[in-house]
C-alpha cells in the first residue's frame, strides 16, 4: 500500500489518540512503553475528561477529534473511541495524510468501510483494523488444534452478559454501538478467520427497551453456512434479561471436538478427554500496537488486514439485512483477500 521505510525514516512518530476510555488507556500505555512513538495529543468526547486523560499519560488535551487529526505534528491516528464515530475520524485523518490505526469495526456501515479501504489506498497512509481476538490465547489454541478433530460440521460460539441493571451508555445504544454483530464483529471474524468464505447467513435478533435509543437487553442469535458446508451458530446477548455468564467456543468435527468454556479447553474424543492449554488475553492491545510499529518503522507485515476485516463487516451486515427482512442472505459473489 505504501513504502512504510520511506514514511518513517527517523527514530519516533508522532500519534494522536482519539478517545478516552478502557481501550485508549490501553493504547496510551502501550505507546508510552514504546520508544518509537510519541504521543501528542488525546482528544475525547468531554474537555475535563479529556484534560484528566491526557495528565494521566503526559501529553496534550485537544478539544475535538477534529482540531487533532489537522494537527501537522501528528503522524499517526489511533481511534480507540464510540463505534459511530469510526468512520468519520478515520476519514478525516486519511484526508489530512494521516496513517489510521482503528478498532474495531472500521465502520458501522458497510458502505463508508469500502470507501475509506479505498481512500487509504489512495493517499498512500496505513489503515488498520484491530482485530486482537485473532492474537489471544483462545485462538491460538483453535489454530494449532483444529486438525485434531477431522472433518468439520458444526460451530457453535456463545457469548452472553448478563448485566442488571445494565448500564446507560454507548454499547447499550442503537446508533452508537451498532446491530450487535457490526459492534462486536470479533464474533465473527475469529470465524471468518478460521473457516473462509461465507455461502449464506441467517439471523434474528430481540431488544428489550423502555427508550427509544438504549436499550437493557439485546439478543442476537446468527446461523452462518460456509464455502465448506460447514454451519455455524453465533449467540450474542447482553444485558438486564439475561441470568448465565456464558463464554463458550465448541468445534465439531467427524474425529472429536474442541471445547473451550471460558479459559478452560478440551480437546474430547470417544472414551477420551484431553485438556488444551489456553493463553492468556492480557497485554494484547500492547502486541497489536507494536505490530503497528514495527510494520511502519521496518516493513513487517500485520496480522491482519484490512481487506479481512472489511469481509468480516460484510457478513455482519448480511446478519444485519437477515434480521430485518427475516431472508436468508447469500453471499456467493463476495470473496475473501487473504
Amino acid at each position: 500500500m505504501y513504502n512504510a521505510r520511506a514514511a518513517l525514516g527517523k527514530a519516533k512518530v508522532r500519534v494522536g489518540l482519539v478517545g478516552t476510555g478502557y481501550a485508549a488507556k490501553l493504547r496510551a500505555e502501550a505507546l508510552l512503553q514504546d520508544e518509537r512513538s510519541d504521543l501528542v495529543a488525546v482528544a475525547g468526547n468531554t474537555l475535563e475528561r479529556t484534560q484528566t486523560f491526557a495528565k494521566d499519560y503526559q501529553t496534550e488535551a485537544i478539544a475535538s477529534w477534529q482540531d487533532l487529526v489537522k494537527r501537522e505534528d501528528i503522524e499517526l491516528v489511533v481511534i480507540s473511541t464510540i463505534n459511530s464515530e469510526h468512520g468519520a475520524i478515520a476519514r478525516a485523518a486519511l484526508l489530512a495524510g494521516k496513517h489510521v490505526v482503528v478498532e474495531y469495526p472500521l465502520a458501522i456501515d458497510l458502505a463508508e468501510a469500502e470507501e475509506l479501504l479505498a481512500l487509504a489506498k489512495t493517499q498512500k497512509k496505513l489503515l488498520h483494523v484491530e482485530h486482537i481476538e485473532l492474537l489471544g490465547g483462545l485462538h491460538q489454541a483453535l489454530k494449532q488444534n483444529i486438525d485434531k478433530v477431522g472433518h468439520l460440521f458444526y460451530v457453535r460460539y456463545s457469548t452472553i452478559n448478563p448485566q442488571n441493571p445494565a448500564p446507560r451508555k454507548w454499547t447499550y445504544n442503537h446508533n452508537q454501538f451498532g446491530f450487535p454483530l457490526i459492534g462486536a464483529l470479533s464474533r465473527l471474524h475469529r470465524l471468518t478467520d478460521l473457516f473462509g468464505e461465507v455461502f449464506s447467513v441467517n439471523s434474528h435478533q430481540r431488544f428489550w427497551e423502555i427508550e427509544s435509543d438504549y436499550y437493557q437487553t439485546c439478543f442476537c442469535m446468527t446461523q452462518i453456512c460456509f464455502q465448506s458446508g460447514l454451519l455455524a451458530q453465533i449467540i450474542y446477548g447482553k444485558g438486564e434479561t439475561l441470568w448465565q455468564y456464558e463464554r463458550k467456543f465448541e468445534v465439531h468435527g467427524e474425529n472429536g471436538g474442541l471445547i473451550f468454556d471460558g479459559d478452560t479447553g478440551l480437546f474430547v474424543q470417544h472414551g477420551q478427554t484431553t485438556a488444551i492449554e489456553v493463553g492468556t488475553r492480557r497485554g494484547l492491545f500492547a502486541k497489536d500496537t507494536k505490530m503497528v510499529l514495527d510494520h511502519l518503522f521496518d516493513g513487517t507485515p500485520l496480522y491482519v488486514t484490512p481487506e479481512e476485516s472489511l469481509y468480516t463487516l460484510k457478513v455482519a451486515d448480511a446478519a444485519k439485512r437477515a434480521a430485518e427482512t427475516g431472508l436468508t442472505i447469500f453471499l456467493t459473489n463476495q470473496s475473501t483477500t487473504k
